[in-house]
């Protein structure tokens, strides 16, 4: 009888000795294109999305339980990226997604999320992501519009009058063609071409000399690598002088390497993550954005891109909405999500509400032109 009740004593003893990190740990899905065309956009995400959860847990965790990244690589492939959402959400339980990378991916699997309960953070930018809003639906990257109100305003302030577009058939591209056939009209611009490129062309040349026939005022390039750098070396082969612009999806160095010193004196539309060393220090964001800038290239030995900073913003506002309701259930994440009111990301400051699912405005974005292989402000 001893012999049993010491073994029972001894059983409650290494029960209450557990360590914390036994504790249920709160999965989280992650789905990036870490392969595939889009790998300069899923790599960063991925890294940023492991080093941030390895750095809460070493923390102890979001109320007192380890966080678990379940990730998936959908290699740039919807069909890929349908299957990894399935499991996600069918098999692995979690209670909420950061991802995917790309919007035609996203736009695929986010109809999935109000059926199963559980929140979406999608990491791309096109504006049907979040609009109309799916309650279970939110997104980090700013939107279009937001990106094509501040080139516009950039075009406004030059003077400029003609404009030239140039999308890629693909859904970042359509996205982005959708609001420049609206907003060019309304702000008092005249669309003089309107051409598309595939997003495996290797020459836009055809295009580029049919827009140089119209001689607009400046041209709109809206893509993602690798077709807006192969539009910047067409252009300047062509010995183009129109200005060019691009979206915000060239935002990181992968472009300025692509394009080489085709790049020079191109404007385009950037989160302040890219110009972190120029920003005020007493701007709210210097302190988020520098920290992030030091840990990434600090433990990956290469640059930060604003995609990478998309996965930042996706985890840390699930880690947020976790604490304000303090609970990890998918429900009151969701639901805390539309109360988060400006909170500092690396993307901008974030204030959710019912009818807003990203919580950036235009002010999220810095004009910026490249110079000598660098992004500088254009005061």
């Amino acid at each position: 009888m001893r012999v049993r009740a010491l073994s029972i004593l001894l059983l409650l003893l290494s029960l209450f000795s557990l360590p914390a990190h036994a504790a249920e740990p709160i999965k989280v899905g992650l789905v990036v294109s870490a392969s595939g065309p889009a790998a300069f956009l899923g790599e960063p995400e991925k890294n940023t999305a492991v080093m941030l959860v390895d750095a809460i847990n070493a923390k102890g965790g979001v109320l007192g339980r380890p966080i678990e990244l379940v990730i998936y690589d959908d290699e740039t492939d919807v069909n890929k990226c349908v299957l990894a959402v399935d499991k996600l959400l069918k098999k692995d339980k979690v209670v909420a997604v950061v991802g995917p990378t790309t919007s035609g991916n996203t736009l695929a699997v986010m109809p999935k999320f109000e059926p199963a309960k559980v929140p979406l953070i999608s990491m791309s930018a096109a504006e049907k992501i979040t609009s109309p809003v799916n309650p279970w639906v939110f997104k980090v990257a700013p939107s279009d519009r937001h990106a094509v109100e501040r080139i516009l305003q950039d075009a406004q302030a030059k003077g400029m009058k003609k404009i030239a577009i140039i999308t890629v058939s693909d859904g970042f591209g359509q996205a982005g063609r959708e609001v420049l056939l609206q907003l060019l009209p309304q702000k008092g611009f005249e669309l003089v071409a309107d051409e598309v490129f595939g997003p495996k062309d290797t020459d836009m040349t055809a295009q580029l000399t049919a827009i140089k026939d119209k001689a607009p005022d400046a041209i709109i390039c809206w893509g993602t690598n690798p077709g807006p750098a192969v539009v910047a070396r067409n252009r300047q082969q062509l010995g183009i002088a129109i200005p060019l612009y691009m979206s915000h999806g060239v935002a990181s160095k992968k472009f300025i390497e692509l394009s080489g010193d085709a790049a020079e004196g191109i404007y385009l539309p950037a989160g302040r993550l890219a110009v972190a060393a120029q920003i005020a220090d007493t701007h709210p964001q210097k302190q988020v954005l520098t920290t992030y800038i030091a840990d990434y290239e600090a433990q990956y030995k290469m640059p930060v891109s604003s995609f990478g900073g998309y996965a930042y913003d996706g985890l840390m506002l699930i880690v947020e909405a976790i604490k304000m309701g303090n609970s990890a259930e998918p429900q009151a994440i969701r639901d805390n999500l539309e109360k988060i009111s400006g909170f500092v990301g690396t993307g901008g400051i974030f204030t959710m509400t019912a009818e807003d699912h990203n919580g950036l405005t235009a002010d999220a974005f810095e004009m910026v032109r490249i110079e000598q292989g660098d992004w500088k402000i254009v005061q």
